[in-house]
């Protein structure tokens, strides 16, 4: 016996008509909360709320066709002295500011008044009512119209069930005006400069970093309070932060906890020396397929985004020395060439390594002279000041990009280059190359060389070097004004912040997975 069909929210049939692609994307988790949306949702409440209903006017009326097998909800329907409905679809803001019902605004209206019928109640008309021109457009119910309407239920059903999405529309005045154009990108996905300018934007918030030992943050009043033994607690809206990142023995409220996670946004916790010790993230999110998918990723396909990857960090690498006028760019310049045509991951992981020795010996220069005893990178542990405050800032860079991959839905142990076995995020190590130089390696020379970062900010414990509380307050303010800086983006020429940077290239990763971009293009700076 043959499973029933799922039944289709009537709202993704309407995006369907306005674009396939917009449909896919939100029946497969992807949310936004653009201007657009809270504007929309602020002019629903009224609408939503049934205890407003009023005679010849009912809000908020569940609808549903067995027939169809779509369901939904009629903003208000209103009552004829002879019983007929009228159905009425109320709307925040036209398009350009035009009271104008649009085809998905007239399917959406037919598909409600097929299921009041099949209810056994008689549909005269319908309409839509724009809230902020305050204006009524009637809809007439053809049957040419209902027959379209039911028509593009089976349509929308083949492209939501699909694994991949459909393509983006190519060259259409539709994406400037869409809420989703942020998460779907249509000109990047072609990796080509963008024919008009696409409203990239930044997410709505800033990220909340916990840092001081024995702080408790907890939800209070729609605020989130910061309190230490003896100080006076501080607090931010909760509205204005989009993460939490809780380094060291700092706590948080299950409250907040829960609060967090609702609103779609992880929480990171790491270690005082840097080290990212675990996230957690909403239990629903986009991209299950694609996130399965992501695991099953066709090796050649593995080793060219490996390679783009390390040939960009390299080049990246090249560019922070060019800047600093110092010795070993011609070197990376030829281990670059020599990533980008490895024949295995084995090969491109120890070009990366050669590279990285190199451009390490060399960035030394860089610093003030008091700092000039770097000798190198030697990881965790380190063995003196400015290994610790990179130790610190590639915490800092991973915990963004962890939060970027979990934003795409997609799985943040599932790399292509460093490998899971060691139970570390493959992934966020990945994506992370492309930004170390630019972003974290940035920060710590620009903290050490304008004093923000001082020598006496570190402490030696029986030979492991770590920051001490200023040191990692002063550092983590450098980055955070780093990452929420803006800068042109090389291959598709708007502003963007770096952080927003890192979820726009997980999206291009995860073009790759959906095989709807044949290649991941990494940031080079030029």
């Amino acid at each position: 016996m043959a499973e029933p069909e799922e039944s289709i929210a009537i709202g993704v049939v309407a995006h369907h008509v306005f674009c396939p692609r917009r449909a896919w994307l939100e029946v497969h988790g992807e949310r936004t909360d653009t201007a657009q949306v809270a504007v929309g949702v602020r002019d629903h409440r009224a609408v939503d709320d049934q205890a407003t209903s009023r005679g010849a006017r009912m809000r908020t009326i569940d609808v549903s066709s067995q027939a169809l097998g779509i369901h939904g909800r009629c903003d208000s329907v209103e009552v004829a002295r002879d019983g007929r409905l009228t159905v009425v679809e109320h709307k925040a803001a036209p398009l350009r500011r035009r009271s104008v019902a649009t085809e998905a605004n007239r399917v959406q209206l037919a598909l409600q008044a097929l299921c009041l019928r099949e209810a056994g109640r008689a549909v005269a008309g319908a309409a839509v009512w724009f809230s902020t021109t305050r204006k009524r457009v009637p809809v007439e119910l053809t049957e040419d119209l209902l027959a379209g309407a039911a028509a593009a239920v089976g349509a929308t059903r083949a492209v939501v069930s699909s694994v991949t999405p459909p393509p983006p529309l190519e060259d259409d005045d539709r994406c400037r005006l869409c809420s989703h154009v942020s998460v779907c990108l249509p000109d990047e996905h072609r990796q080509r400069l963008p024919a008009r300018r696409i409203s990239v934007a930044d997410p709505l918030g800033t990220v909340l970093h916990l840092t001081t030992p024995g702080s408790r943050a907890r939800v209070r009043r729609g605020r989130i309070e910061v309190s230490a033994r003896g100080e006076e607690p501080a607090s931010v809206p909760i509205g204005q932060v989009a993460g939490v990142v809780v380094h060291g023995n700092a706590d948080v409220s299950s409250a907040l906890l829960r609060e967090m996670l609702a609103r779609g946004f992880p929480i990171v916790w790491c270690s005082w020396s840097g080290r990212v010790v675990g996230w957690a993230t909403p239990a629903s999110g986009p991209n299950g397929d694609l996130r399965a998918a992501q695991h099953r990723l066709d090796p050649e396909v593995r080793l060219a985004v490996a390679q783009s990857i390390v040939a960009a960090k390299i080049k990246n690498q090249r560019h922070m020395l060019r800047r600093h006028r110092l010795a070993g760019r011609e070197e990376l310049l030829r281990a670059a060439e020599l990533a980008s045509s490895a024949r295995s991951i084995g090969e491109v992981v120890g070009i990366e390594g050669g590279a990285a020795a190199r451009y390490f010996s060399s960035i030394r220069g860089a610093l003030r002279a008091e700092w000039a005893t770097f000798g190198g990178r030697n990881a965790r542990p380190a063995i003196d000041a400015v290994n610790a405050a990179l130790n610190v800032a590639y915490g800092l860079l991973l915990a963004d990009v962890i939060r970027a991959i979990a934003a795409c839905g997609l799985d943040s142990h599932g790399g292509v280059m460093h490998t899971p076995g060691r139970n570390k995020p493959a992934l966020a190590l990945d994506l992370m190359e492309e930004f170390r130089p630019l972003v974290a390696d940035s920060t710590v020379l620009w903290a050490i060389n304008n004093g923000e970062l001082r020598a006496g900010d570190a402490r030696d414990d029986f030979g492991v070097v770590r920051l001490n509380e200023r040191g990692r307050k002063a550092l983590i303010a450098t980055y955070e004004r780093r990452v929420t800086g803006e800068f042109q983006h090389p291959r598709f020429g708007y502003r963007v912040s770096w952080r927003r940077a890192m979820e726009i290239q997980a999206r291009m990763f995860l073009a790759v997975v959906a095989g709807s971009s044949p290649t991941y293009e990494p940031i080079v700076a030029r």
